[in-house]
């Protein structure tokens, strides 16, 4: 009977024993047990043009994949909103915080806040100039002003031209316009093609670029081309065009490749659009956000100047696209579909 009662002590021991290592096994390997949650945020100061959303998707899809947790803000242009939500961020913990700036400059006294707290600045598609930011990611904005004005001058060499550009508190809109000069300085100075229109617009607003092109074409002037900065200004500019009957008789540029330009392209009425492939420009964001929480160094490929120091930067390539490439381009990345683009109507 005493050897039957030990060996049962026995055996509860060595059950006991194994439950308990199983249990401490279990809690040493799990890798986020008593860890606070990685916090990053994602200002989106603007959400007018159609692709920011699809931004905001794939970001979070992609640093929840790498184990973070995104805070995502919207402000739409109003510059002290988005501040406000910066500061909000600042508060929850965020350790990086990704930003699409509103306006750039109005945006500084969070920025300098974010800074003090040690937190990271990450600039979006959009650099912030005179800040103290860590890194910017966007395609190369020069790039696309160039392929923009190429395209134009590839079927209107000469005469009037209308240059609509984005925003003037946009960086990126004095980019575009520095490659899209590149190529028609020239043609300027030698007067092949005079610069009738010349102005940016507010929030890169299709109705301010209408009512641009309306009021020119109102008193009687001529245009042979438009180098519009996005598809959205490009919209503006076409709508006025078909009230004189001239859509699709004028070239007329833009960037973005929304569903409604590759629309447009394919019935004739815009001549081209800058194709930047989102999903490569938001899943590299989001590996340079986790990794500058971990501490580490991201791969760059240049630098930027924002005025207050020379920025670590990614900046990916953009690719024109026309009519006789759609299908290489758009369709084969799947950003659209074939029957999105060709069979649903056009604008």
């Amino acid at each position: 009977m005493k050897k039957i009662i030990i060996v049962l002590a026995l055996l509860v021991l060595v059950t006991a024993s194994v439950f308990w290592l199983s249990y401490k096994l279990n809690i040493d390997e799990s890798p986020i047990t008593n860890k606070k949650p990685v916090i990053i945020g994602f200002s989106l100061g603007t959400t007018r043009e159609e692709r920011w959303f699809t931004d905001r998707d794939l970001f979070v899809q992609k640093a929840e994949a790498l184990g973070a947790t995104v805070d995502v803000t919207l402000s739409d242009y109003d510059a002290a909103l988005q501040s406000s939500q910066i500061e909000n961020l600042i508060s929850q913990g965020a350790e990086v915080i990704v930003i699409v700036p509103a306006d750039a400059k109005a945006l500084a006294p969070a920025i300098a806040k974010a800074e003090a707290a040690g937190i990271k600045i990450i600039a979006y598609d959009r650099l912030i100039n005179d800040s103290p930011i860590d890194f910017y990611i966007s395609f190369d904005n020069v790039k696309v002003g160039e392929l923009e004005a190429s395209s134009i001058v590839a079927v209107a060499s000469s005469g009037p031209f209308a240059y609509i550009g984005g925003a003037p508190t946009d960086n990126n809109a004095s980019l575009v316009k520095q490659g899209s000069m590149e190529i028609l300085a020239p043609k300027i100075k030698s007067g092949e093609i005079k610069l009738v229109v010349d102005e940016f617009m507010k929030d890169w607003s299709p109705d301010e670029a209408y009512k641009t092109i309306k009021a020119y074409l109102a008193t009687g002037g001529k245009l042979n081309a438009i180098v519009a900065a996005n598809d959205g200004t490009a919209f503006g500019a076409i709508k006025a065009l078909a009230e004189k009957g001239l859509a699709g008789k004028i070239p007329v540029s833009g960037q973005d490749a929304e569903l409604s330009a590759c629309q447009r392209i394919f019935a004739g009425t815009q001549t081209s659009t800058v194709y930047k492939p989102i999903s490569l420009l938001a899943d590299k964001a989001a590996e340079i956000a986790v990794a500058l929480t971990k501490g580490q160094t991201p791969e760059t490929n240049s630098t930027v100047n924002n005025g207050s120091a020379d920025i670590p930067s990614f900046l990916l390539e953009p690719t024109l696209v026309t009519k006789s490439n759609m299908m290489g381009t758009i369709i084969k990345d799947g950003f659209h579909t074939y029957d999105e683009v060709y069979h649903s109507g056009n604008k």
